[in-house]
């Protein structure tokens, strides 16, 4: 067993944190841009319209790209292939646990400094 086994739970912790940030933090953005763009809407200003709708296209873009980080970690996980199955078996512990923490991450270590 390697680092990632050992310190699954931790790492099984940060995944539901990021579970949490790539759900919340998109809704939370959208519906921000959602209201200025609907102030700039009401108070009928060519200027603070066009201002809002800017900055609603980037808290669009910057929700998706929050949402897509868990599978761009991914995709930087699997380019890693020079590695021995062992260490490969490693770092998807610690894959799965980031971004599958209910399912898929093995907790089962028994031993070490949480064991």
């Amino acid at each position: 067993m390697g680092f990632c086994h050992e310190t699954a739970s931790i790492w099984q912790i940060v995944g539901y944190v990021i579970l949490i940030f790539k759900i919340l933090i998109p809704v939370i953005l959208i519906i921000m841009g959602t209201i200025d763009l609907g102030k700039a809407i009401v108070s009928s200003d060519d200027k603070a319209i066009s201002k809002s709708i800017s900055s609603f296209a980037k808290r669009i873009i910057i929700a998706v790209t929050i949402f897509f980080i868990p599978t761009i970690i991914g995709l930087s996980f699997d380019l890693v292939t020079e590695f021995s199955q062992d260490i490969k078996d490693d770092y998807s512990n610690c894959f799965d646990c980031l971004l599958s923490p209910d399912d898929k991450c093995d907790t089962s270590y028994d031993g070490g400094i949480f064991g």
